[in-house]
């Protein structure tokens, strides 16, 4: 199953994404359920946020994984959402 976690950045939150983006990487080439992965971006194309798309067996993997997210430790977002998703293209 394809989930879409959607994160949004607290507001002047950049200088925590920054200083917590190394780990977050590992965290995202370790764990091994990491389809497609990129900072969303403002209008100057400043980091304000994440899409990753994780392939797992079923909704709780996906919070389980959001939840141990290096991100997720800082404080890092406003807001996740995980949405199912169905790749077409």
């Amino acid at each position: 199953m394809l989930i879409a976690l959607i994160a949004r950045d607290k507001p002047g939150a950049l200088q925590t994404r920054l200083d917590n983006r190394d780990a977050h990487v590992a965290y995202l080439k370790e764990t091994g359920v990491v389809s497609q992965a990129g900072p969303l971006l403002d209008a100057d194309g400043d980091m304000i946020g994440s899409l990753v798309v994780l392939e797992v067996e079923d909704m709780a993997q996906a919070e389980a994984w959001a939840a141990k997210d290096p991100y997720k430790a800082a404080d890092l977002f406003e807001s996740v959402e995980l949405i199912p998703w169905n790749k077409v293209i």
